[in-house]
């Protein structure tokens, strides 16, 4: 049997589509000749992304999850990346609410309510979890912990969806040269700390996350089902 990694010609929706992860890995699905829906809750690019189609949503908005799955009439790859960390907040109940609402609750509602969809093509699910989803950290209580309940969403929902053709899988960002990790700019030794633990001894662009999206979600990875893959450098295993 061939390996076929092809991914052109499917439609994929990219939750946080406009974020550093979540636009990088559109992008890449664009340029491997896939139809890709990017949802945001910032504002639509006044200048059109070539081959995107940028729509604001929120995905802790039940009524928007479920108007946009009613106004979808294919749909092969759903990836999650919407997400939000915000150090030492994340202690007040509100802002640890929210963080969960948006990581966990909006994973969960999102892929329940296009399951149908992707039911109907044999699709699959890609949730982006995080480094996180197994190292503790004191900063992002809720961030942590919806990340690593994420993981454990991902093994569920692979088994309980098995028999409709789904498959749902995730990978673990390390650290990433996002808006996110921005503040590491003003913490040399905090830098310096986390890039000597990493063996290729350096942070991460957003691109390079993208081919273990692609490959997730291609023919080739049809017996990969209910795993997250750190994709970090080496920074778990060191």
């Amino acid at each position: 049997m061939p390996v076929d990694f092809d991914v052109s010609g499917k439609t994929v929706l990219i939750t946080g589509g406009r974020g550093g992860i979540g636009g990088a890995i559109a992008a890449a699905f664009v340029k491997a000749g896939a139809q890709v829906i990017a949802t945001d809750v910032s504002p639509v690019p006044a200048e059109p992304r070539k081959g995107i189609d940028d729509r604001v949503l929120d995905v802790r908005d039940a009524d928007a999850v479920t108007a946009l799955a009613e106004g979808l009439d294919r749909l092969d790859v759903l990836v999650q990346c919407a997400g939000r960390a915000v150090p030492m907040e994340e202690y007040e109940l509100a802002t640890f609410e929210e963080v969960i609402g948006i990581h966990l609750t909006g994973s969960f509602s999102m892929a329940t309510a296009l399951r149908p969809l992707l039911a109907a093509s044999g699709g699959s699910v890609l949730n982006v979890g995080s480094m996180y989803s197994y190292f503790g950290s004191p900063l992002v209580p809720a961030y942590g912990a919806a990340k690593a309940a994420v993981v454990q969403l991902t093994k569920t929902l692979a088994l309980a969806w098995a028999a409709d053709g789904i498959r749902v899988n995730g990978i673990a960002p390390g650290w990433i040269r996002t808006a996110m990790t921005q503040s590491l700019d003003a913490l040399p030794e905090a830098a310096q700390a986390i890039v000597s633990r990493i063996p290729s001894g350096q942070l991460s662009e957003p691109e390079e996350l993208a081919g273990t999206a692609l490959f997730l979600a291609s023919p080739a990875a049809r017996l990969i089902n209910g795993v997250t893959i750190p994709v970090d450098g080496g920074y778990s295993a060191s």
